[in-house]
């Protein structure tokens, strides 16, 4: 039997991508392997939103391609959707985009077939051929991410997104309540709901939000399960949403939103249209109505036209905000956007480098807000839904609601007979660093 290995850079909707690829694969006759050295075909899944993604992205190609130089290997995802004719990447035996997933297919009978390179960058599909559904889920026990849409319409100003992935486009809602029913069937207890924008779901059907109504229905569902929302857009971010999420014990009170910056300058460069004052309200709307609310999201800076003076409003704001989790990253010029004028390279250098100074400022100062946030769980009691055991220890890594997988700190559990895809009760009796220390209570299911 065939052997496929996937190695999934970038974020949740690449993995969502990932594992609709080892589906197809699978109905071609290969087996998923965990491991590259056992494959037969190595797909590198990758991420090219900025340029140190896409630097991680053609050295994993490399280093993967150099050590196992026997399997064919394919380059994937949005680096390949966006420069498939500009890679000249000889070492690949493929480079396949990622609008059409349902055309890995066809790649796949080329490579086995033997041909040359292949070379596909596919359009958006008709909606009879587009493939979504997965089988095969990489490794988050009891947890998943449901995409609801693809593209996005914002057209930030420094943002790529769209000439990867394109506009909008939204899932029908029958197909989203569906797989949630299959991922619950399943046993998968933390359903991640991801888009460019979960709140503009539905907006290319009509002009209108429908997040509010489908998330009602998939709250509505019947079983054993959680729903997390990642990344809503605070420009367009639906008002009753506030409310669904208080009122329903199914949907989890954490809300990422990523505000990229709070002065009002700045954020008319990145062609969005809040402001410190109009975020802060947000804010504490969210925190008036759910006192335990989680809230994440993630700054820019280095911006073009960006001064000291707008930074200064940003700490300002982060001061005001107290996130609970926050990340931050350096502006990057991406071509084709319409911020990549607005400066050349030399000033954007120069720039660049100031602004780390001012990361680096602005990361002490949400270290020490993180860890006073994080205090007020200690002597608290919580649901975790268990990763791993540490081999050799009774110890286990978790994730208690305020834990968003992959981007958060984690809760480690000191207990013994729980295993990975447990949903056990703890008490929280600690800080350390990130993260939290617990201790078992019982095991809930």
């Amino acid at each position: 039997m065939k052997k496929i290995y996937i190695e999934s850079l970038g974020c949740a909707k690449n993995q969502v991508d990932s594992e609709v690829l080892l589906t197809i694969a699978k109905e071609k006759g290969y087996v998923r392997v965990t491991e590259a050295k056992d494959a037969d075909l190595i797909f590198v899944n990758t991420c090219g939103f900025i340029e140190s993604a896409k630097e991680e992205s053609i050295n994993t190609f490399f280093a993967l391609k150099g050590a196992y130089p026997d399997a064919k290997i394919v380059l994937g995802g949005c680096l390949a959707q966006r420069y498939a004719e500009e890679l000249e990447l000889e070492e690949a035996d493929a480079i396949f985009g990622n609008r059409d997933l349902a055309a890995f297919s066809d790649v796949l009978d080329s490579l086995d077939k033997g041909d040359d390179q292949i070379v596909l960058k596919p359009e958006y599909p008709d909606p009879d051929r587009e493939k979504d559904e997965r089988e095969e889920y990489l490794s988050m026990p009891r947890s998943c991410y449901l995409k609801i849409s693809e593209g996005c319409d914002h057209r930030c100003s420094y943002c790529a997104i769209p000439i990867i992935r394109g506009g909008l486009r939204s899932r029908s809602e029958d197909r989203i309540i569906d797989e949630a029913k299959e991922l619950i069937r399943k046993g998968f207890f933390e359903i991640n709901l991801i888009a460019q924008d979960l709140g503009a779901y539905g907006t290319d059907f009509d002009g209108k939000s429908h997040f509010c109504d489908l998330l009602t229905k998939l709250a509505s569902l019947e079983g054993d399960f959680r729903l997390r929302l990642l990344y809503i857009h605070p420009d367009t971010f639906p008002e009753e949403l506030i409310s669904i999420v208080k009122n329903s014990e199914k949907i989890i009170p954490y809300f990422d939103i990523p505000f990229q910056h709070s002065s009002e300058r700045v954020l008319r460069k990145m062609r969005r249209f809040g402001n410190t004052e109009k975020y802060l309200a947000l804010i504490n709307r969210i925190r008036s109505e759910i006192p335990e609310a989680v809230i994440r999201t993630t700054l820019m800076l280095g911006f073009p036209g960006e001064e000291r003076e707008d930074f200064d409003e940003l700490l300002s704001f982060v001061r005001q905000a107290r996130f609970d989790w926050m990340g931050s990253f350096l502006y990057s010029r991406e071509e084709d956007t319409p911020a990549f004028d607005m400066r050349d390279e030399k000033a954007h250098e120069k720039a660049v480098k100031r602004a780390a100074r001012w990361k680096n400022e602005l990361e002490e100062l949400q270290s020490a807000i993180t860890e006073e946030r994080l205090k007020g769980f200690v002597g608290k009691k919580y649901t975790a839904l268990v990763e791993e055991n540490i081999q050799g220890e009774d110890l286990s890594i978790a994730r208690i609601y305020s834990q968003a997988p992959e981007v958060d700190g984690l809760t480690v559990i000191m207990g013994e007979g729980i295993a990975p895809g447990d949903v056990v009760e703890v008490g929280i009796r600690a800080v350390r660093g990130v993260d939290l220390e617990a201790v078992l209570i019982r095991k809930v299911k």
